[in-house]
């Protein structure tokens, strides 16, 4: 019994032991196994432990026998080689002890394995496959992406077994000399007796390096086989990928040098049983003797035979090269159309496209964080990080916005109030709504102008927020306790010291009555104090029965613990749907395996697709997976690995199916991409001759490459306005604007890529053309000087580049801010250029309207000119009417600019239709 009892205690402390090293990981996998299945994904984590677990068994039991039967091999050898000294130890002792590291090392390697290939595996089994194949080997494009990663882990995971296997070795002989000493190596004083030991244990040495060295060229030659698909990824060449000299001389030197390792193993073997040191050593040397004259070849046959040719050597790897490139990021479904740019823009045209000209963007996304920040934080804790841009029906009318949320930013609280634990976990736990306002619209004071905004929300459009709590968003960093005791959460009130008096009490509001939250029961109250290293969670008295502790809030390390595999876009934007607000981050699927196409991203990687939209609602923190790119063979593979974590688009609501983007950060990829990759011509690319930037533009003084723009237009041959994503290029070194990608993104056109090709026959001005004309306009240069000085500072905005019927119309919004941190930016003035033509005025439309009363002065001369020629009574007679319609028609505009200057809006509206008669007219006698 006392020998039982005494097991027992064994066990217990073994246990306790175990316990104690590894709590952490414990008390981690408890709180996160109950975090995934309050977001109801407890599949999803479970798939992970459970791969883990069938990966980790049966290689664990496998290198039990394995290394049970080499230590045997080991321990056999050992005893025919020496004479042992007995020093007490039962064999069945020394079996038990040499046990130990056997199954140490034995559980090392399942470990390794389950973790560093787990989901590799899954990967591997559940794959898709691609549809293209290589133009090299023939394989299905999935064999690199799915398969060969894989097989490279396993090598590289049969190297690191080998050399465990070499540390067994010395821990084995390190113990047998303890456990089981040779009476030669005891016998110190015999020369002859240690000579004779050291001559064994030398022999007993090179017989193991013989079987570990062949096991290493076996597995050497498995490597060179696997690193032959590696040369579709070589970047020692002309272009990424294998070239003339990597197929004809690379290629077979590797296929080589795999047959001369299978040679180098059966010559080490060999020599070693013939006691023939050389012909062991010949294998080894053999290899290095291949690769050393395959590099002298490939050398010569680049120096001498394909440099001299290399267009028409390269040409073919040149089309792979191109090809690959375009269907890895995702440019080689582009459509191209023709943009003739034509100088024959009318006022008509303009009042033809009201859509288009009332979502011109006036304001730029920095200076209207300033504002917001400025105008809208409203109390002292909270803080605008962004400002997106997104469209809205606004009471009918397809709206361009800028929607700004309102987060809990506690950095800024007063230092004892951010020392409270109460007011970081208890009190201090969400930020407040969002503010709207539409891109075009001015105040007179040159702001935004808020179509929702204010604490709590309020707007007078049918964009309402109903519940304005952001729980989850990109400051909230900190846990925090709900359905406590303390009965009130910071919401509306500004605080004033770090403890509240009773009458402020009333002027809270915000409990929690969401779903997010773990339940704190005694238990998990333990856990989480473990977790958090924080005693308050335990001695609390405020946290009650019922009450739930709320943690990973911050949107970017929500999504990455449940999916990160999947690589995330850094600019979430917020979405306001049936009075709710929900956050939309895009998530791509990326591979660094993808043959011939060129890496443009981190890592090496070199393929990419916006695969996936993610949904998290901002206050249940729910998070939501939806396929957005069906034909992603990556994305379909994760699908068969986690079913229950992904949806399909058709699934998710209308309300924030309507507010889906194409993604800035992966069209600006894209674009960038394209400067080269729109060359498909092999000769046209290796001259590199028409070779695109990014076009330019001022902002903030400086200059640079003009970003992005979403925008509201009508595109050509199109019937209605849309939300498009757009970027200019110019010829390389160059102004003139040359190209304008468009990424659509509303209904069954999204994420359709146009590209509008420009005349190459005249100069079509670019942004930084514009630019230099605004700086040429001396009374703009002037008031810009003047503007400078006494403590001001002009800034200019964003220049939108805007298509409209078969023209462009160019716009920059131009700021004046005041000096030092507290400064709002403000709107003062509204650049409009059109041809050769440049205006500056107070707003857009006198801007427009100035613009193109000009161009009828401008007729009215061409007119008075041809009337010279032509001196018949009839066409004076018919200049004359002519003469009365564009009198007329600049009477007009007269009025309506004067009606607009006092707000007069159904006066101007008249007036304009008013216009437009007189217009229609003129154009049916060919003036416009």
């Amino acid at each position: 019994m006392k020998k039982y009892g005494k097991s027992i205690v064994i066990w217990i402390i073994g246990i306790m032991v175990i316990l104690g090293l590894f709590l952490s990981e414990i008390i981690n996998w408890i709180t996160s196994f109950q975090w995934f299945g309050d977001l109801g994904y407890e599949e999803v984590f479970l798939k992970e432990f459970i791969t883990k677990a069938q990966i980790f068994l049966p290689v664990f039991l496998l290198f039990i026998g394995i290394y049970t039967v080499y230590v045997l091999f080991l321990k056999k050898n050992y005893y025919k080689s020496f004479v042992i000294y007995d020093n007490g130890f039962s064999e069945r002792r020394v079996n038990q002890i040499l046990g130990i590291p056997i199954i140490f090392s034995s559980v090392m390697v399942g470990l390794n394995t389950a973790n560093n290939l787990w989901f590799e595996i899954l990967v591997f089994f559940n794959r898709v496959p691609y549809g293209l194949r290589d133009p090299i080997f023939d394989n299905d494009l999935g064999f690199y992406l799915f398969q060969l990663p894989l097989y490279n882990q396993i090598i590289s995971s049969l190297f690191g077994i080998i050399l465990g296997l070499i540390m067994l070795t010395v821990i084995f002989y390190g113990l047998m000399f303890f456990l089981r000493k040779p009476t030669l190596y005891a016998a110190k004083e015999d020369l002859n007796f240690r000579s004779s030991f050291m001559t064994k244990f030398l022999k007993l040495t090179l017989k193991q390096i013989t079987v570990v060295s062949t096991m290493i060229f076996v597995l050497l030659a498995v490597l060179f086989y696997f690193r032959s698909f590696d040369i579709l990824k070589s970047s020692e060449g002309l272009i990424y990928g294998a070239g003339y000299t990597d197929i004809n001389v690379r290629l077979p030197v590797i296929r080589v040098q795999m047959v001369a390792s299978l040679v180098a193993a059966a010559l080490i073997s060999y020599g070693y049983h013939k006691k023939k040191l050389k012909v062991a050593l010949a294998g080894p040397i053999l290899i290095l003797l291949i690769g050393m004259v395959g590099g002298l070849i490939g050398s010569a046959v680049q120096q001498f035979s394909v440099t001299p040719n290399e267009l028409n050597r390269e040409l073919p790897y040149i089309e792979h090269n191109i090809a690959f490139t375009q269907q890895a990021y995702g440019i080689d479904s582009i459509e191209q159309q023709e943009f003739s740019a034509e100088n024959n823009l009318t006022l008509s045209d303009i009042q033809n496209n009201p859509g288009t000209i009332e979502n011109i963007r006036i304001h730029d996304h920095r200076p209207t964080l300033e504002t917001y920040n400025q105008i809208q934080a409203i109390r002292l804790y909270y803080r605008f990080v962004d400002v997106d841009i997104d469209r809205y029906e606004i009471e009918g009318e397809y709206t361009q916005v800028f929607l700004g949320p309102r987060e809990l930013d506690l950095e800024r609280l007063g230092e004892n109030a951010r020392a409270s634990w109460i007011n970081r976990h208890l009190r201090f736990t969400h930020g407040n709504g969002a503010v709207v306002s539409p891109v075009n619209q001015v105040t007179s004071e040159g702001q935004p102008e808020m179509v929702v905004g204010n604490i709590p929300p309020s707007t007078d459009t049918d964009v309402t927020i109903d519940r304005p709590e952001i729980y989850f968003g990109e400051l909230t960093d900190h846990y925090i306790i709900v359905n406590t005791e303390e009965e009130f959460e910071v919401d509306t009130t500004d605080l004033e010291d770090e403890e509240l008096e009773e009458e402020d009490l009333d002027n809270f509001e915000g409990i929690y009555e969401g779903s997010a939250g773990i339940d704190l029961t005694f238990g998990n109250r333990f856990l989480y104090a473990m977790k958090n290293r924080s005693m308050e969670i335990l001695l609390n008295d405020e946290i009650r029965e019922g009450s739930k502790i709320v943690y990973d809030r911050n949107i970017m390390d929500r999504v990455q613990k449940i999916a990160p595999f999947i690589q995330y876009d850094e600019d979430p934007y917020m979405v306001i749907n049936e009075g709710r607000l929900y956050w939309i981050i895009d998530g791509y699927t990326t591979s660094e395996d993808y043959p011939y196409a060129t890496p443009y991203l981190e890592n090496g990687h070199n393929y990419i697709r916006n695969s996936v939209k993610v949904v998290v609602d901002a206050y249940n923190g729910d998070v939501s997976y939806y396929i957005s790119d069906m034909e992603d063979p990556i994305i379909k593979t994760y699908e068969s690995i986690y079913p229950v974590l992904f949806d399909s688009m058709e699934e998710m609501e209308s309300g924030l199916r309507d507010h889906v983007r194409y993604p800035h950060e992966y069209f600006d990829l894209q674009t960038e991409i394209y400067r080269t990759y729109h060359m498909t011509e092999p000769s046209v690319f290796y001259d590199q001759g028409d070779l695109w930037n990014i076009a330019e533009e001022r902002y903030r003084g400086g200059v640079q490459d003009v970003e992005s723009h979403y925008m509201i237009l009508r595109l050509p041959e199109e019937e209605q306005e849309e939300f498009i994503l757009s970027r200019m290029y110019t010829p390389k070194d160059l102004r003139n604007m040359t190209a304008m990608l468009v990424a659509r993104n509303d209904g069954e056109h999204y994420g359709e890529l146009v590209l509008y090709d420009l005349p190459r026959d005249r100069n079509i001005y670019g942004p930084m053309q514009i630019e230099n004309r605004i700086d040429q306009r001396s009374d703009i240069s002037e008031s810009f000087s003047l503007w400078d000085q006494g403590g001001s500072t002009v800034i200019r905005g964003n220049l939108m580049v805007i298509p409209i019927e078969n023209s462009i119309l160019y716009v920059e919004p131009i700021y004046l801010a005041a000096e030092g941190e507290d400064s709002i930016p403000e709107v003062k003035k509204v650049i409009v250029a059109y041809g050769d033509q440049v205006e500056m005025h107070p707003t857009l439309e006198e801007g427009l309207n100035a613009l193109f009363a000009d161009r009828l002065g401008e007729m009215e001369e061409e007119l008075e000119e041809a009337m010279e020629e032509e001196a018949s009574e009839e066409v004076l007679e018919e200049f004359s009417n002519i003469q009365e319609l564009i009198q007329q028609a600049n009477d007009t505009l007269d009025e309506a600019n004067e009606a607009l200057r006092e707000g007069n809006w159904q006066e101007y509206g008249d007036l304009m239709e008013e216009l437009e008669e007189i217009l229609r007219e003129m154009g049916q006698r060919d003036l416009l």
